[in-house]
């Protein structure tokens, strides 16, 4: 079958993206064709957008990689997943090499990242990988194209919560509340951990109130000693010792960096999700006065999904409540709005409105 996909290309940065057609291929041995439901616009995408972040593939370039959809055409290997609804991890690993073997696929050396190695969900139709794809049994009364945040925002927060060791009865600061930092929270919360979320919109810490976070801590207009020192007070009115504190930086500015960096204790644990081309200054020492730990993460294993699942099933992890849905001709539109800290849920681009 023939398929000319419709695309929003990035032709140059800086520049609105540009409506194009773009010829699908029929698919490899290991490959499938998934007609987009539904996609989310993450910040990454406004990264290469506005050129602050350059991707693999050469421009131009289809951004999106938070995809969901049905399969339309796979390979010879996978032609059981035709007619499935899927979602597309952001990750997709190779699933053959060392580190994929050993669970750690979301740093696979050959993975392909929609929208950055190859083209991406800006489109009607994508060609992808098909091993990594996840099929959805169900999605209950939630409207399937929202699933698209679990490719990339969901299954990102989970997977640092699985990187933090995350478990009852720890306390955890989430230093950023909105996109992936509000399903951290949600997720640690389905963990059995206390949540102290930290933001400077009261709007995102109300919602998140409701939603997994304990306690909350407005940080605008305040250092980071102020920070520390009203973070410390909750945590001592918790009861909960250092040592089973995990601190998650998910806004990826230099500013909340430092922040969660600071709210490193005795045997603490960090995981930077958040991401900033940024520098910043920290005092590494304070890792070795304290024996703390701190951990980078990337994405999600394609085999960390079913869990990630089964909580929004659950009801344990919310989507309706922090995503919205477009038609994906307004995806310049939104990348405005995201540039103008206008938007209040993440989007989801429906190319067939």
């Amino acid at each position: 079958m023939t398929i000319t996909a419709k695309a929003w290309f990035l032709v140059e940065p800086k520049a609105p993206l540009v409506e194009r057609e773009l010829p699908i291929p029929v698919p490899g041995p290991g490959e499938a064709v998934v007609e987009v439901w539904g996609n989310g616009v993450c910040h990454t995408d406004l990264g290469f957008a506005d050129g602050g972040v350059r991707p693999n593939h050469p421009l131009p370039l289809v951004l999106g990689h938070e995809a969901v959809g049905r399969v339309v055409e796979a390979g010879d290997a996978f032609v059981h997943l035709v007619g499935k609804t899927v979602v597309v991890p952001a990750v997709l690993p190779c699933g053959e090499c060392a580190l994929c073997k050993m669970g750690r696929g979301n740093a696979c050396p050959k993975q392909k990242m929609p929208g950055n190695d190859i083209h991406g969900a800006f489109a009607t139709h994508i060609v992808v990988p098909a091993r990594p794809l996840q099929v959805l049994p169900t999605t209950g009364d939630v409207d399937v194209r929202m699933y698209s945040v679990v490719a990339d925002a969901v299954s990102t927060a989970w997977q640092a919560t699985r990187r933090a060791g995350v478990s009852e009865g720890d306390l955890c600061y989430v230093v950023g509340a909105g996109g992936v930092g509000g399903f951290t929270i949600q997720a640690c919360a389905a963990l059995g951990a206390k949540v102290i979320a930290l933001d400077v919109a009261d709007e995102r810490l109300s919602l998140m109130a409701k939603h997994g976070a304990a306690a909350t801590i407005n940080t605008r207009g305040k250092d980071v000693k102020a920070v520390r020192e009203e973070a410390s007070k909750l945590a001592k009115g918790f009861g909960i010792d250092t040592w089973r504190t995990r601190v998650f930086e998910c806004a990826g500015l230099p500013a909340t960096q430092e922040i969660a960096f600071s709210l490193i204790g005795r045997c603490s644990t960090m995981v930077q999700v958040g991401f900033t081309p940024e520098r910043v200054t920290v005092r590494l020492s304070n890792l070795m006065a304290f024996d703390a730990t701190v951990h980078g993460t990337w994405g999600c294993p394609p085999e960390q999904y079913p869990e990630v699942l089964k909580l929004i099933a659950e009801g344990k992890i919310a989507l309706a409540p922090f995503c919205e849905v477009r038609p994906m001709r307004e995806v310049n539109a939104v990348l405005d709005a995201m540039r103008a800290h206008a938007l209040t849920r993440r989007v989801t681009l429906d190319p067939r409105l």
